[in-house]
């Protein structure tokens, strides 16, 4: 049957090199890189929210993931009821807090509002 083709033979080929432990550097490097640029902050900004919401009082001044400014009234462990203006309140879940505001923040919005309306 070796008339058309020949045959091949797999010990006159030249044995390839094994990559040994250079051939992991560059993977192993690329893990590395991509923990410190993304996974590393990622858990060090939800350690930092889960803080701030545990030390969430009533009082505090707060802004939600859609932007309403207001202030904690009152709380349990799941949801805040937030005054957002005289006699109004909404109730929003613990998670969508975005940020705490320095106090006296919702009391200078709230007295441009009144101001404008006049």
């Amino acid at each position: 049957m070796s008339f058309f083709i020949s045959d091949a033979l797999a010990e006159a080929a030249p044995a390839a090199g094994q990559p040994g432990i250079e051939g992991m550097l560059f993977p192993l490097g690329i893990l590395v890189f991509f923990y410190f640029l993304f996974l590393r902050p990622q858990s060090k900004r939800a350690k930092e929210k889960k803080e701030m919401l545990a030390t969430l009082k009533k009082g505090t001044e707060v802004v939600t993931s859609g932007g309403i400014l207001g202030k904690v009234v009152d709380f349990d462990e799941n949801f805040l009821k937030i005054e957002i203006c005289d006699n109004t309140f909404i109730q929003v879940q613990r998670q969508s807090v975005e940020n705490m505001m320095p106090k006296g923040t919702y009391k200078a919005v709230a007295k441009k509002t009144s101001i404008i309306k006049e």
